[in-house]
């Protein structure tokens, strides 16, 4: 799942990235509102994560022109302020959930996990290919009924493959989507990952469900 956090707090920022980042969300961060209505306008996320008071654009502002550039991610307000009429106009102008610093960032995973299942009809609440079940809200993975476990990571290496199951999926793409826009690591990982995948979804079960396609990238079969 690909969120976007715009936050001019250097440390919060970075702080909720690598706790988002540790429960298997890809998380693009930008420090302005100029550049965070460009990135949420020109790139694809699952959800954005938007602080009121910023420089340049303030968080109202980019979320109007989110909203009239018909982008319909959910977006979750943060504010250091704490009044009713902030919580309105959030809401008015076409927030769908709104936080108060000082926040947990169980509170911010949770809803953002929520508001993702519900964002759209595309993204069901639990997942399911062939035998092979994945419930987002509650981390768990089962094939044929068998739990399997797998790192955050994984988790969410499989969720994006599930959610595109029968597309062949290029390796930039999960790379863009699982790690994030900036990961300058070796595109291996990718491929290191798959087989990681397959040890634990494929093998122990008999099936071989993840396919490689030569230079095109990868596919989760859909039956």
């Amino acid at each position: 799942m690909r969120v976007l956090l715009v936050e001019d707090d250097l440390s919060l920022a970075e702080l909720v990235r690598r706790g988002l980042a540790a429960e298997g969300f890809s998380v693009d961060v930008q420090h302005n509102g100029n550049d965070g209505l460009w990135a949420a306008t020109e790139n694809p996320y699952d959800a954005v994560v938007l602080d009121i008071m910023l420089p340049g654009l303030n968080g109202y502002d980019i979320l109007k022109g989110i909203r009239k550039a018909e982008v319909w991610a959910p977006v979750i307000m943060l504010t250091a302020k704490d009044g009713d009429l902030d919580e309105v106009d959030a809401f008015d102008i076409g927030a769908d959930d709104y936080l108060t610093k000082p926040f947990s960032l169980a509170v911010l995973t949770a809803r953002l996990r929520a508001l993702i299942r519900r964002g759209a009809p595309a993204r069901p609440a639990v997942l399911t290919v062939g035998d092979l079940v994945l419930d987002p809200g509650s981390g768990q993975v089962t094939r044929g009924g068998t739990a399997i476990h797998l790192t955050a990571k994984e988790f969410a290496l499989l969720e994006y493959m599930m959610r595109h199951a029968g597309d062949v999926i290029p390796k930039a793409e999960l790379v863009d989507h699982v790690w994030d826009s900036a990961f300058e690591g070796d595109m291996n990982i990718v491929e290191v990952y798959i087989g990681y995948l397959r040890r634990k979804i494929d093998e122990p079960f008999g099936v071989r469900s993840i396919e490689t396609l030569r230079g095109r990238g990868y596919r989760l079969a859909t039956a």
